[in-house]
This record gives C-alpha cells, sequence and structure tokens, in this order.
C-alpha cells in the first residue's frame, strides 16, 4: 500500500517504554526526601541540592526503534483511514462519528477494561473507546502466523475499530443482550457473529483505500491471509492439534477472511449483519 506522505492521526497515545518511574526531584522521589529530612532533622532543600536533577516528568529509557518507529506512522496513518471513512458513512447517516483513540503499550497495560498483558493481542475496550496495541504483535503476525505486509497489519488495526463502530451503532448492546440469553459460545455464538462484523467492517476500511487508488497488487492477498491466520479452527489445530467448535470466539478461518472480502468488495454497510446470516 503506497502510505507514505499520508495523513497520520493525531489520536495515537504512545505508551511504550520505561517511563512509568518519575525523576528524584518529583513525585515519589521527592516524598521520600522530605519524610528523610523529618526523621533526621534536615534541611530538606539541601538534601535536593545533593540530589540529580530531573523536570519531575516521565523519563523515556526506552531505546529508539526504527522498525517500531516506522509502525508507528504505519498504524496511525491506517487509523486516520478510518476515520476519514467512518466520518463519511456516519454523515451519510445523519450521525456523527467519534474518533478512538489508540493506544501503543509494551508488555502490559492498564485499560478502561482492566490491565492487560502483550499476550493479549491487540484489542478494544468499549469502556474507554479506545484501541490497544503492542506493536511486537505484528512481528508475530509476521513469523508465528506466517502473514505478512502492511495491509495485514492494516486490517489489524481496522478490525479493532470495525468493534468502536459496533459500540456507537449499540451493536454490542445486541450482544450483551444475547450473552445474557446464553449464546455467548460456540460457532454460531454472539462472540463469533460480533467478531466476523469486526472483520466485515475492517474489508470497509479495505474497500475506501482502494477506492483512493492506494492499493498495490497484493495487498487484498495479505490482509485475508491474516484474516485466516487468526481463524479459530486453525489456531486451535495448530495449538493441540485439533479444533472444538463449541469453545470458538471468532470464527473460522474461511469465515474471517470470506466477511473480510464481502466488505471489501461491496463497502455496502448494510451487507454487514453477521447476526442475521443463517450462514457464516
Amino acid at each position: 500500500m503506497r502510505w507514505q506522505g499520508e495523513r497520520e492521526s493525531e489520536n495515537v497515545e504512545d505508551r511504550r517504554g520505561g517511563g512509568g518511574g518519575l525523576a528524584i526531584g518529583g513525585g515519589l522521589g521527592g516524598i521520600l526526601v522530605l519524610i528523610l529530612a523529618l526523621v533526621f532533622g534536615a534541611d530538606p532543600r539541601q538534601l535536593f541540592e545533593q540530589l540529580p536533577q530531573g523536570d519531575g516528568g516521565p523519563q523515556a529509557s526506552r531505546p529508539v526503534n526504527a522498525e517500531e518507529e516506522e509502525l508507528k506512522k504505519f498504524v496511525a496513518v491506517v487509523l486516520a483511514q478510518t476515520e476519514d471513512a467512518w466520518s463519511d458513512i456516519f454523515r451519510q447517516k445523519g450521525k456523527q462519528y467519534r474518533k478512538p483513540t489508540l493506544v501503543l503499550f509494551n508488555d502490559r497495560v492498564q485499560s478502561g477494561c482492566g490491565i492487560a498483558a502483550s499476550a493479549t493481542g491487540p484489542f478494544y475496550c468499549p469502556e474507554d473507546e479506545k484501541l490497544y496495541i503492542d506493536l511486537s504483535f505484528f512481528r508475530e503476525l509476521r513469523t508465528k502466523y506466517r502473514a505478512p505486509g502492511d495491509f495485514a497489519i492494516g486490517y489489524v488495526v481496522a478490525h479493532e475499530v470495525g468493534h468502536h463502530v459496533q459500540k456507537q451503532l449499540g451493536i454490542m448492546n445486541q450482544v450483551n443482550a444475547a450473552r445474557r440469553r446464553g449464546r455467548e459460545e460456540g460457532a454460531n455464538g454472539a462472540s463469533v457473529r460480533l467478531e466476523l462484523q469486526a472483520d466485515f467492517l475492517a474489508g470497509i476500511w479495505a474497500h475506501y483505500v482502494e477506492n483512493r487508488g492506494i492499493v498495490e497488487a497484493g495487498d487484498a492477498e495479505e490482509a485475508l491471509a491474516a484474516a485466516s491466520a487468526v481463524g479459530d479452527d486453525r489456531l486451535q489445530r495448530e495449538g493441540q492439534g485439533y479444533a472444538v467448535p463449541d469453545s470458538f470466539t471468532h470464527g473460522t478461518s474461511a469465515q474471517r477472511a470470506r466477511w473480510f472480502r464481502k466488505g471489501m468488495e461491496t463497502g455496502d454497510v448494510r451487507q454487514g449483519d453477521t447476526f442475521s446470516a443463517s450462514e457464516l
């Protein structure tokens, strides 16, 4: 995909690195100095003068990684593309699209839905309307899941944005109601239908960028390969040697690829009702 020079979204929150600590001149360090001064009867100003000075703000300890910085720019471009596409679609329906925030993190992160580790993979939290991604996942996508290419990465971002669209359209409320009726699990359950619809909505993004003429030969195949790579049946067979449809949460490889392709080919949101589909 020809993405260099494209607009980058401003709604990216970078929480990567070891910036959780504070310089000794402020925050917790300052409190400890004051306690020591009170205990030993010293002048806290003298203690501060003997300590290394900092600006009191987060101190980033993560070295710059050129590959990750390029990935950061790319996902920011994809996020901007989804913003443009969904803002236009919502506007045509007389609605306003609320843009989500994309949070980049390393290892673990505190979200509105609780603490999550990188092993969770990219996810969307409806409580704070933010997408969470550890960029190292895309290395796994290329090596472990054998789904290389920038369009494969774009599919992942657009899929999580699809969940944000579902939140705004009230679809997640429908899913929660279905879960209360006991239809959460299984190959035909509400969770699978929700994920397959997010794949379809990711296809809407692909349709948008294709119409803009920035899609290159092989891009669609990259996204389809990524969708297939994370199918429940494939992951279970690779992990345990067999698939258990009753435990599916995201759909099979064929289903995920089919719904993404449908969104990309039609660009018609009305054709993405996975909840009414008799065959997924």
